[in-house]
């Protein structure tokens, strides 16, 4: 087991990711090895959005498939996870020491934010896996502030994984194979700047910042994860950017990693 269990924001972009890996879908199969025998992995997708924190407490994980229209073959796959009631136990009664508190839920499994992109990076799905709900509810400050809570986990084996999208504006998708559209190429690269260079200031506050913000994320929710994973990691830890082309035209599928040398 690693001594420090890694961090990622993943891109997880459609749910035909789960049958068409492509290049955003081998990189993840690279990374597999650097997940090898962690405790745990803990999840959190903008596909469970709640008002207050929640988080699976199910020793074994459904797997949700939280979308419609799409081909039928999508709708019979399943990733059987695990999942680990004890730690869940664990970790409400450590944010409880914080400012955070979180509620156990024992019925919720896996929507596609989470075990789409597992698929590709656990494949063999032999790690227990945690989901935690974005609370919509939390600030800028807020969501930086429960990844650095969560970094503790990482001491104990455990996964940080913050599952969203780089780009997501679905009123903008084209059919494949379409160019990147300009704005959303753009928006891509100037994360990608602030995150290697861990201007956190700028990455709270891009509406102020890029006029491109708004058209790349009519909504907040795929864009808020990336904060949990900017406070779960540090200046410390060896970045790696994985890179991969803009799907639909507008979808970005770039991720992070986040690993101590």
């Amino acid at each position: 087991m690693p001594a420090k269990a890694p961090v990622m924001f993943i891109s997880h972009g459609s749910p035909m990711w789960a049958m068409d890996p492509g290049v955003a879908g081998k990189n993840l199969g690279r990374l597999t090895e650097r997940f090898s025998g962690l405790r745990a992995v803990l999840i959190i997708s903008p596909h469970w959005a709640t008002r207050g924190l929640q988080l699976t407490a199910a020793d074994q994980l459904d797997t949700i498939h939280d979308f419609g229209g799409f081909p039928e073959p999508l709708y019979r796959l399943r990733y059987p996870a695990k999942g680990y009631s004890q730690l869940a136990e664990e970790i409400a009664a450590s944010l409880q020491k914080t400012e955070f508190s979180v509620g156990l839920n024992d019925s919720r499994g896996l929507d596609h934010g989470a075990w789409v992109p597992l698929m590709h990076l656990i494949p063999n799905a032999d790690i227990p896996v945690l989901q935690l709900s974005l609370d919509m509810t939390l600030s800028s400050g807020s969501l930086l502030e429960l990844g650095r809570a969560l970094s503790e986990l990482r001491n104990q084996g455990v996964g940080i994984i913050a599952s969203g999208g780089i780009t997501h504006n679905l009123f903008d998708m084209r059919p494949e194979p379409s160019p990147p559209v300009a704005y959303a190429s753009r928006f891509q690269n100037w994360i990608r700047e602030q995150v290697v260079a861990r201007n956190i200031e700028s990455l709270s506050n891009p509406e102020k910042l890029n006029s491109d913000y708004k058209r790349a994320h009519p909504t907040a929710e795929h864009f808020l994860p990336l904060l949990v994973a900017m406070g779960a990691s540090n200046w410390h830890d060896a970045l790696e950017v994985l890179k991969s082309p803009i799907q639909y035209g507008v979808l970005s599928m770039e991720s992070y990693l986040w690993q101590a040398d």
